[in-house]
């Protein structure tokens, strides 16, 4: 019985694998949450404060946290790696 199991447990992982492969070449959706915040928001939060005001203060106002801007700001570029 132990065996069958693991054979359907990977047949069933092949066929999820294929599906996102699938989604992922056609450019579709993979699911998760939403971004609430736009890239455009980060880069003017950016520029923010690169003209003085506090990046907690800026984040604050978005309403993230500090550390999840400067993570989307690391993903668009804004800052070095």
């Amino acid at each position: 019985m132990a065996a069958l199991g693991q054979m359907e447990h990977e047949i069933k992982r092949e066929r999820v694998i294929d599906s996102i492969t699938k989604r992922r070449d056609a450019g579709k959706n993979l699911g998760g949450r939403p971004r609430i915040i736009t890239d455009s928001q980060i880069r003017n939060a950016r520029s923010l404060i690169d003209h003085g005001e506090p990046a907690a203060d800026v984040a604050r106002n978005l309403g993230m946290s500090r550390a999840t801007f400067y993570r989307r700001a690391r993903t668009l570029g804004l800052l070095p790696d």
